[in-house]
């Protein structure tokens, strides 16, 4: 615990940002974990992830968003994203945070992004998933969400199990034929809002697992735990819930064993791929959230 906490500190320190996104040794290591820096070098990664039948969602990195100017080129590049999937005929939507688009300084500044978006989503046949950030966020993300949700069917969002609130959420935003990626969580969040023991973080999930695949709405379940997975595919067999009725989904570069051994088993299989060259905070997530990732970077670093 104490790791996870000073690594999502350290995710949010700007001077470490700086030295470390500088690092080349560190940009070869984040290669595990972000497809690159440029929009080719997630092409070709979800290319080689469509070859092995497995589906993505693009995230260009981004999040905390105080200018508008930087809204608009953050636009521009997701429209750049659908366009350049159907052009390669890819087998993947996009996922979008709205502190990139605007949140953090005007509501109306940030619908407007997500409508141009949607719009060419829309065009194009795709579909848009807004990521959930911090708790700060939750609440300002699902009124947005619900308001978009009114003029468009082609959009989604996330829900953490970590937060006391997202059963209530879930249940709520069901109502309206929300598609939901639940996921377990990855910020810092206070004991005052958030289950602070991972037992009860997985138990929460479990629940909102079969809320889900119950509503007979197609969702995510994201995921790398192989006992959460193992109780999804229980509970779906018992309630003669199709492997085409919902999907799983995992973060690039982990599990990938588990990604393919899923896809083999006939289960639909989404990979989140991440590029661009705000890597930072988003690796010190990753570190934070497993173990093992931290190893594999102190591993790596003092190879020879």
């Amino acid at each position: 615990m104490i790791t996870k906490t000073a690594l999502l500190y350290l995710s949010r320190q700007e001077s470490l940002r700086e030295i470390v996104s500088n690092s080349r040794a560190f940009q070869k290591i984040t290669r595990r974990f972000v497809a690159g820096e440029n929009l080719d070098d997630a092409l070709a990664a979800i290319r080689e992830l469509n070859r092995k039948g497995i589906t993505a969602s693009f995230d260009h990195l981004g999040e905390s968003i105080k200018d508008a100017q930087e809204t608009a080129s953050e636009v521009r590049e997701y429209i750049r994203i659908l366009a350049r999937i159907d052009e390669h005929e890819l087998k993947s939507n996009v996922s979008v945070k709205l502190t990139q688009l605007g949140l953090d300084i005007s509501t109306e500044l940030c619908l407007q992004n997500m409508r141009a978006i949607l719009d060419e989503a829309t065009r194009r046949g795709n579909f848009v998933r807004i990521d959930m950030e911090d708790s700060s966020h939750t609440q300002p993300t699902i009124d947005l969400f619900k308001t978009l949700r009114r003029q468009y069917e082609n959009v989604g969002i996330v829900i953490q199990s970590y937060l006391y609130r997202s059963e209530e959420d879930v249940n709520d935003l069901l109502q309206m034929g929300a598609r939901i990626r639940l996921c377990k969580g990855a910020y810092d969040e206070p004991a005052t809002v958030a289950f602070p023991r991972k037992e009860d973080t997985d138990r929460n999930y479990i629940k909102l697992m079969k809320l889900l695949l119950k509503s007979g709405i197609y969702h995510g379940i994201a995921t790398h735990d192989e006992k959460i997975i193992a109780e999804t595919i229980r509970f779906a067999s018992g309630e003669k819930i199709g492997k085409d009725q919902f999907e799983f989904q995992m973060l690039y570069g982990i599990r990938r064993d588990l990604q393919e051994k899923l896809v083999a088993d006939g289960y639909n299989m989404r990979v989140y791929v991440p590029y661009g060259k705000h890597w930072y905070p988003y690796f010190m997530r990753r570190l934070a959230e497993r173990p093992a990732n931290l190893w594999f970077v102190l591993k790596n670093m003092f190879r020879g």
